[in-house]
Parts: structure tokens; sequence; C-alpha cells
């Protein structure tokens, strides 16, 4: 039962020239004729996309998708080869290798596909002779590719001779090979888009990563658009579940059949994230007659999508035949991808087939060619460990949070995984834990620090007298907003509070309240300021609650006034002086004795008047006015009525 099952979830796909016989060779296995279009049928030329599915003695079976030959419609091959887990590259006797085997050959070869056997149609046309010449040519054709492992088979779909035999050798072929993982997050190239009576909308597609089911919730990229799974059928028959390597069509509820197209992704929602540029590995195949020049304008295909697209080289400023290097594809319209996923790209005018290769980073920022960062970072997502992609991943975050989720999402990691490497990396000193699944690189950590580091060391220098900065003021200048500090983002503020924190706990700064300050900081007196503060102690002890006001005292001190500010101020911070309002400055000894007033006289009766607080303090109505309205806004007091009750506490 599982070997049957595991037949089950693949998909073999024809490749070849226009002519050869692929869908003649697949009705003859399936008995399905692909060409469903009058235009087919009149021409007799395959023109899109065909399905059948192959029926094996035993029961079990494999999706057959049936490609166009024709060199017009390589766009339309190129949208189903994608899902290809078996190829079947198909040669005429009587033409043998043609342009479109070639073609369809280096397609399959950057499609990454590992697996497949020639089929030489037709034989019924050709003597022996001829046909073992054929085979000697395509034997050339494939010695250096995947399929010189596989077997190469004749057959006549006319005659039906060889037919058996392929399809038992399929069976033995694909049995052998290992399944897509079944489970986790679905995704699925849409190359068919259609609306059924009594149904509404369904697309189809092959299932390239995952399993779906019936009823969950699902997302068209790089839209975006949230769908339901109304309903699934697997090689035209209702099924509750699909998984990877499955032909599958999706009946989406809520949607209209003009919203979608061949070229979206149905996925999981949050799966994929959408970019208009991709950091990639490319290459130019071997036999082609062009080279790529850093701004080439390419046509890019990928899954059942295709765009346009500029290609910037990053490591050199051509690309001849056979040649490899990193690049940047910009494209004109947003696709969904993901890392490892292989592309194709063809020239721009005249259009043909000239290399391809693998995503590294699908959602990537802008690069400058030849910076040595950008290519090491290339190299490490090509090549690296998990570990040295988490590592890379937090990099580039700068000084953004790196989370543990996205980059689960972003290396296809489990989120125990990538906590698992997160502190390998901690313990190496290679990146910071700001909170629980939030990491900062090392880099940006210190990057911050010395940004803060000087943040303080100009405001100190500036503001002597002062314990320390703001919080909300040192945030916004040290990540450059020029909007005031509440508009500032949700991440930038907890990325703020988490440094400070962890920065506290190092011992580097200190924090005093809403203030900041380094940690060996302290606030110092020059002589002059240090004889105002001796005179503001002698002024406030000896006024009590009737201190002047604020505007009085600073008028008085005429061209020393922004001295007295400042040495106020510094004693306001470090409690010596107590702000009642933005008029009335008390002495911290006269407000504790207010205090303590205040306790025991609500020890004695539980409501007390103006007139009562005015008595008790020996004050006039307006000082003692002020200071229950800062007890009130601190909900020490409330008023209610004429008096004043006890919320809070004054002990």
């Amino acid at each position: 039962m599982e070997e049957k099952k595991t037949v089950k979830d693949f998909i073999i796909g024809t490749a070849g020239h226009v002519d050869h016989g692929k869908t003649q060779l697949v009705k003859a296995l399936t008995g399905t004729d692909t060409d469903r279009l009058a235009e087919e049928k009149r021409r007799g030329i395959t023109i899109e996309l065909g399905f059948a599915h192959l029926t094996f003695a035993d029961g079990s079976g494999a999706a057959i998708i049936d490609v166009p030959g024709h060199e017009r419609f390589i766009k339309n091959m190129l949208a189903g080869a994608g899902g290809i887990d078996y190829a079947l590259l198909v040669v005429a006797a009587d033409e043998g290798v043609m342009p479109q085997t070639r073609e369809h050959l280096g397609i399959l070869t950057l499609l990454g596909i590992q697996h497949g056997m020639t089929v030489i149609t037709k034989t019924d046309l050709v003597d022996k002779e001829w046909l073992e010449e054929v085979k000697l040519d395509v034997g050339r054709l494939i010695k250096d590719t995947f399929l010189a492992a596989g077997p190469m088979l004749t057959v006549s779909a006319l005659t039906g001779r060889g037919v058996g035999e392929l399809k038992d050798r399929l069976q033995k072929e694909l049995s052998s090979l290992e399944p897509r993982p079944p489970r986790g997050p679905f995704r699925l190239p849409v190359d068919r888009v259609f609306s059924m009576e009594g149904f509404g909308t369904v697309v189809t597609g092959t299932l390239i990563q995952g399993s779906v089911r019936e009823g969950q919730q699902a997302m068209i990229y790089p839209e975006g658009t949230p769908f339901r799974v109304r309903g699934l059928q697997v090689n035209n028959r209702p099924a509750e579940e699909a998984w990877a390597g499955q032909r599958v069509a999706v009946n989406l509820a809520g949607v209209k059949k003009d919203r979608l197209e061949r070229g979206q992704v149905l996925a999981a929602p949050g799966f994929l994230e959408s970019s208009l540029m991709l950091d990639v590995r490319l290459k130019v195949l071997p036999d082609s007659r062009r080279i790529i020049e850093s701004g080439s304008r390419l046509h890019f295909y990928h899954g059942s999508r295709v765009a346009l697209c500029k290609a910037v080289l990053l490591d050199r400023p051509s690309l001849a035949p056979g040649e490899s290097c990193y690049a940047q594809l910009r494209l004109q319209e947003p696709i969904a991808a993901k890392r490892g996923d292989p592309f194709v790209v063809r020239f721009y005018s005249p259009v043909d087939t000239i290399g391809g290769g693998r995503i590294l980073e699908p959602c990537a920022q802008k690069h400058k060619a030849g910076d040595p960062r950008v290519l090491a970072g290339l190299a490490v997502k090509e090549g690296g460990s998990h570990k040295e992609r988490l590592f890379q991943y937090c990099e580039e975050k700068g000084g953004q949070l790196a989370e543990k989720e996205e980059a689960a999402r972003r290396l296809e990691l489990s989120s125990a995984e990538v906590e698992q490497l997160a502190g390998e990396l901690l313990a190496e000193g290679r990146i910071y834990s700001l909170a629980q699944g939030i990491w900062l690189s090392a880099r940006a950590y210190e990057s911050l620090f010395r940004g803060l580091k000087r943040l303080l060391e100009e405001y100190h220098a500036a503001e002597p007298l002062s314990p320390g900065l703001s919080r909300e003021i040192a945030r916004q200048k040290l990540f450059g907003r020029k909007a005031a500090p509440q508009a500032a983002d949700k991440q930038e503020k907890a990325l703020g509070e988490s440094l400070f924190k962890l920065m506290t706990e190092q011992g580097l700064i200190r924090q005093e309240g809403r203030l900041l300050a380094l940690e060996e900081f302290r606030p110092t007196y020059t002589r002059r300021r240090q004889a105002i503060r001796e005179e503001l102690l002698a002024l406030y002890r000896e006024k009590g609650l009737e201190a002047p006001w604020l505007e009085e005292l600073y008028a008085a001190k005429g061209k020393e006034e922004e001295d007295y500010r400042q040495v106020l101020e510094a004693m306001l911070a470090q409690g010596e002086l107590v702000r009642v309002d933005s008029r009335m400055v008390i002495s911290r000894q006269a407000y504790e004795t207010a205090k303590q007033a205040a306790a025991g006289a609500f020890r004695q009766q539980s409501r007390l008047t103006l007139a009562d607080f005015r008595d008790l303090w020996g004050t006039s109505r307006k000082y003692a006015l002020a200071l229950l309205e800062f007890w009130d806004g601190q909900k020490i007091t409330k008023k209610t009525g004429e008096a004043r009750v006890l919320t809070g506490s004054l002990e």
C-alpha cells in the first residue's frame, strides 16, 4: 500500500519538439487525448497544457502533464514544467534531435529536474538502421545531463509497440523516487482558471509543497487576497485532502474568475511574501548563442508566472555561455517565491531560452555590484549551514528586530530548530537576545550602543546638571526619525526599550525613571552654579509651601535666568525639589511635612475641605489648592463636592 501511495504522489511531464508525438504517446499510455481545445484539434499541435492520469497494473498511478512543443508556446510549456518530478524527453525517430528538443532539455536542466528517461517515438516510420543513428544522436545530446543515467526506450504510439514496456518501466522508476514532503504549509502555482456551474471559481495546478484540506483558509499571491477552500479534486475525483506531488483542482469560495489568472500562487496564509527584487545564482546554458550583460532585459519564468526583469550582475559585467554568477533580478511586477526555487530566463528579443538558476533571496534589498559583503552573504545563502543562514538573517535585519517566527518562515525551519540555532549563536556572542524569540546581531547591537553612547556624551556635555536624556528623545534620535516620538512605530519602540534594558543590565547605561545616562556620569556643578543651588535650597526651605512662582523667580534673575533654570531643573531631577505644577515648585522637606500633616488629618476624619487644608498647613488658599490639585492628578486624593477624600497613600 505504501508503494502505491508513493507512485501516486509524482508528476510525469513530457518535453520535446513540436509534432514529435508527445500527445499521441500520452494517449497511448492513458487513453486520454490531452488536446482539449478546438484550435489544437484543427491545427494538430498542442497549444495549452494537457493533463491525464496514468494507471498502472496494480492500481497505483501518477499524473501526466503534456506540454506544447512549438517554440511559440514555450511560455505555456514552462507554466507546467515547474511541477514535474519525472521527465519524458520525446524525440521522433523520423526527425531526430530538433531545436525545441535542445531547448526543452535545457529548461528541464535549469529547473533542477533530476529524474527522467528518453523516449524515441514514431519508430514505425523508420528502418532499424536509421533508428540506431537517431539513438546515437540522442545519446550525444543527453550525455552530460540528468537523462544520461535514465533509460532510453523506443515506442510507436500508432502500433502500440513498446508502450507496455514503457508503462512498466515508468512504474519501476517512480516507485524508487523519494516523494515530496506531504505535510506543512501548501503551495500551488496556478496554471489554469475556470468557472463551473454550481461550483464557482476553480483553479488548478501541481501541489509542489505541503498539503491542503477542504475548508481551510488560503491566500492568492502576490496580491495577498484571502479565500476559503470550498472543495478539492485530485485526478478528477473529489478529495478531502491533497498533498505535494498531486495535480489538484481547488474550488475557491467568494471569488470571481476575473480576479484570478495563471501565474498567481495559491498558498497558506502568511507563507509567502511578494517582492520586486530577487537575489539569484544565474547561469547561461552552455549551448546558448547569447551572453547576458549587466542591465540586460529578460523574460523571467517562475512556477507558472512570466514577468519582465532587468538582470544586474553582481560580480562581473557579462555572463558568457556555460558561466554562472550572483545576480539581482529586478522585476516589473511582483512575484511570490521561496528560497531555492528554480527559474528560467529567456532573451528579451528575439525570445529564446538562454539560462536560469536558483533563487537565493526572494525578498532582496537593492544591491550595488561588486559589494564584497553582499557577495559573501549570498555565498552563505547558497551553501551555508542553517546556523550561518540564521546569523545572516540577523545581520541583514540591521537595526531591526530579528523575530523567531519570521526567521522560521524565511529559513523554512521549525520554531524549535530556529530557537536551538539561536541559542548556539547567543553562546558564541554573535547575536544578543532582547526578549524571548527576539534577537539583534552583535554588529547591530554594538552600532546602536555606539550611537547611544555618542548621544549621551553630547547631552551630558551640553547639560552637565541634567541627570539624563529622555528615553523618547534618545530613541527618536537613535533611529533618525523626524516625526514626533509618539509617532514612532511599534517595532522601533520595542527595540528601543529592549535595547535600553539590556544595556542597563550590562552596566553600560543607567536608567532613572524616563531618563537615560551613561553609567559613570554624575551631574556636576560649577562654583557659580553650586552657589545658585545653595541659594535656592535656602529660599525654598524658608518659604515652605509659599515659594515664589517660577516666572517671578526667573524674572528677578535677569541675565542669570538660564543658569537658575538649569540648576532648578537639576534639583528637581535629583529630588531636592518637587514640581507641583507648571508654576509652583516647593522643597522636598515642605512637601513631606505637608504629606504627614494631611495623613494625620485623614486619620481623624474622612473628608477635608480646602479650608481645612489651608488651616492645617498654615498657608493661603492658592498654595493649598495647587498642592491638592497635584494630588488629585496623582490619584492620592479625589474631590467630592466641596471636600476631598483619600484615594491613595500619603505614607
